[in-house]
């Protein structure tokens, strides 16, 4: 992801005197809502007309990137699953077709060359959602969903880079990218994700290994630290001795939400419920409690408070309210700690949804009303987020035997936390869980991983940097 253009305020616009009608205990009203938000998403995307290259369908206007589009269309096959909605199905089936690439993995020709890990983790996410909730089959010839995702996932693997850090994804797939000496939590967290996804799905043993194995490293380096915190990434020109400290959003949803499947796949392992639990709370901390008129309301903290966030970061608000939602399904001890969060950042979410012309369209920050900043990455948030309190609407999670995981709708309270233990990065440590799933034949291999009884904190030394209007995260330098 890529430094883009920030959308244009509209500071002289005529304030409309409505904005999102909202009622978080009624289901019908959440739909109705969730409805108008993805008519206003949809809006903004021009690229299935009839006179659209064939490289660009499924795509966004620039100067918007890529990944985004594919983030885009998961929000929308959430939508379906959550809404029984089928309006806006066809075109995110033309969409996800279009960029599959000529190796059905998501690393389309004109867009291979610029590609990030990231970028393709996020169209992977789509494909494992429609795979998890039944979204309708491809046509026929087209690749399904579940071998989409496998190799998406079995081209990451062999990008395992164990000459740098100890281990790895870089953030860029091409050494010609820059980005690609950054070894970022956004690409691991990615690879994390699906992997644990895949263990579920498939009860492949092997995607659970290297789950393992990501989040092993991960901890070992620092970038994911003793209480939780998720920093953006470390480069390979130090070994990721230093770590850049920014924290944003996105990071902790993406691996939340995989730490819940892997809890779930463990059946209730003690050790994923520890890590996850400690995600959750920090989560909570750094990015709810941010503002002291934003009370349990969701806020972009490293730009947000200064008005510095560009057009990726618009939308990162948008993930965490996706993957939280996600976790209560197949962690539901953690429902008490997370719906009043999404409660409360969809009530402020439909109050900023005041904007030009439509009175409904939606702004950044969910502590006040329509803040003149509007765009794409601000309606897909707002969705998310309002989308989420349908989460026990939602189909289950279908597996491989078509084993479905329904929400449930009471659950107990978060466990308090324990520190992780300290380990290195050069001889990695880790708790390692139980993997319940059937083993069945992967493609790609784990690296092997040594796990003791004890947890994984960094040795290595942190950067002192201070979350503020002048500091821009490694994730938006370039």
């Amino acid at each position: 992801m890529r430094l883009t253009q920030s959308v244009a305020a509209v500071a002289a616009c005529v304030q409309l005197g409505y904005a999102l009608d909202l009622d978080v205990t009624s289901p019908d009203s959440i739909r109705t809502a969730a409805s108008t938000l993805a008519h206003g998403l949809m809006n903004y995307y021009q690229n299935n007309k009839t006179d659209t290259p064939k490289e660009s369908i499924g795509t966004l206007p620039w100067p918007l990137y890529w990944w985004e589009a594919g983030a885009v269309w998961g929000g929308l096959i959430d939508y379906w699953a959550y809404t029984n909605d089928t309006s806006f199905n066809d075109v995110v089936m033309q969409a996800m077709m279009a960029q599959t690439g000529t190796d059905n993995n998501f690393l389309p020709e004109a867009y291979y060359s610029s590609m990030g890990n990231d970028d393709q983790a996020f169209w992977t996410f789509s494909a494992l959602s429609a795979l998890e909730y039944g979204f309708p089959d491809p046509p026929e010839g087209s690749p399904s969903w579940q071998t989409l995702a496998v190799n998406a996932f079995d081209s990451m693997a062999p990008r395992w880079d164990t000459a740098t850090c100890g281990g790895g994804l870089r953030w860029q797939v091409f050494s010609t990218n820059n980005g690609w000496t950054y070894k970022n939590s956004v690409s691991n967290g990615g690879f994390f994700q699906m992997a644990a996804r895949l263990a579920r799905f498939t009860g492949n043993s092997t995607y659970y290994d290297w789950a393992e194995r990501i989040w092993d490293w991960t901890t070992a380096t620092g970038l994911i630290d003793e209480s939780y915190r998720i920093y953006d990434g470390a480069s390979t020109t130090d070994n990721c001795q230093e770590v850049q400290q920014l924290q944003w959003t996105y990071n902790p949803g993406i691996f939340i939400y995989g730490t819940a499947m892997l809890y779930n796949y463990t059946n209730g392992s003690s050790v994923w419920e520890t890590r996850l639990t400690g995600l959750i709370e920090q989560v909570d901390q750094t990015f709810f409690q941010a503002e002291e008129n934003a009370t349990n309301v969701m806020v972009e903290a490293a730009c947000e408070p200064y008005g510095t966030c560009n057009n990726d970061q618009f939308s990162f608000k948008a993930y965490l309210a996706r993957f939280l939602a996600k976790a209560m399904v197949v962690a539901p001890y953690t429902r008490t700690a997370i719906l009043p969060l999404l409660t409360t950042s969809a009530q402020g979410a439909a109050k900023s949804c005041s904007g030009p012309s439509d009175g409904v369209t939606c702004g950044q920050k969910w502590y006040t009303e329509f803040d003149g900043n509007y765009g794409i990455g601000q309606e897909l948030s707002a969705l998310e987020v309002t989308q989420a309190l349908l989460i026990d609407e939602a189909p289950g999670l279908m597996d491989h035997n078509d084993v479905k995981i329904k929400p449930a709708t009471t659950s107990s309270t978060l466990k308090p936390t324990v520190s992780i233990g300290p380990a290195s990065v050069s001889g990695i440590t880790s708790t390692s869980a139980t993997a319940t799933g059937a083993a069945t034949s992967a493609t790609t291999a784990a690296p092997s991983s040594t796990s003791t009884a004890g947890s994984v904190q960094s040795g290595v030394p942190h950067m002192n940097v201070l979350l503020g209007g002048a500091l821009i995260g490694a994730a938006a330098l370039l």
